[in-house]
């Protein structure tokens, strides 16, 4: 009876741990000792009152009432004024006005995320796209690796996409075409735009070293 008792207890913490290994926030882990525990970066969130005037002109466009963002994109470019309205006035349009669907963008936000290893972004984009539509083999897909099959066109074509261009520097005349036969010219080139907007900010958020707030699973699994 007891030796079942621990081979119980042994399997439920072996799955335990392997869970862990994809989904604990880092906020249950102790951060590196250059990490602001209230930005979880390296970069202190700035407040309106910290910055100059064009800091705060520009502060107050993008985060109006709300509360001051201490993680992730817009709490880092705050630093850099004019870079915070770029991304933010890009970002805005990609995601909300431009030709591919809010689905669509999400997938191919996920794609650019998962080949640069942002774990930030991608846990904040995986349940976005899901959201949004996005079916599950799709996520999966990404998340881990696979072969598109049995997708969307559309989504098979932002996975090779996204693949090509990130592993291959190129992009080959023929998924060009058929991109542009999906998505049109101008949505092959918001595409394109997406993934490196993603790739951009993601490389921010690399440098300062942004980790997941405590309430935010990593949902990017290590590799």
């Amino acid at each position: 009876m007891l030796k079942s008792i621990i081979t119980a207890a042994a399997a439920g913490l072996a799955i335990c741990c392997a869970s862990a290994a994809i989904a604990q926030p880092s906020g249950a882990a102790s951060l590196p000792k250059d990490i602001d525990p209230g930005s979880l970066s390296r970069l202190p969130a700035l407040t309106r009152a910290e910055l100059d005037a064009e800091g705060q002109a520009t502060y107050d466009r993008i985060v109006k009432d709300g509360p001051q963002p201490k993680t992730g994109p817009v709490a880092v470019t705050l630093y850099s004024p004019k870079v915070a309205q770029a991304f933010n006035d890009l970002n805005g349009y990609l995601r909300y006005n431009g030709d591919l669907s809010p689905r669509h963008t999400e997938v191919a936000i996920c794609v650019a995320a998962w080949e640069i290893q942002q774990q930030y972004e991608y846990s904040a984009h995986e349940p976005a796209a899901l959201r949004y539509g996005a079916p599950q083999a799709v996520i999966d897909t990404i998340k881990f690796d696979r072969e598109p099959k049995g997708l969307s066109p559309e989504e098979t074509l932002i996975i090779k996409f996204g693949r090509q261009l990130m592993r291959e520097h190129k992009l080959d005349s023929e998924l060009f075409a058929e991109s542009v036969k999906i998505f049109g010219k101008k949505g092959t080139v918001e595409l394109a735009t997406v993934m490196g907007d993603y790739v951009m900010a993601g490389m921010v958020l690399t440098a300062i070293d942004q980790h997941l707030p405590p309430d935010r699973p990593a949902l990017l699994p290590a590799r």
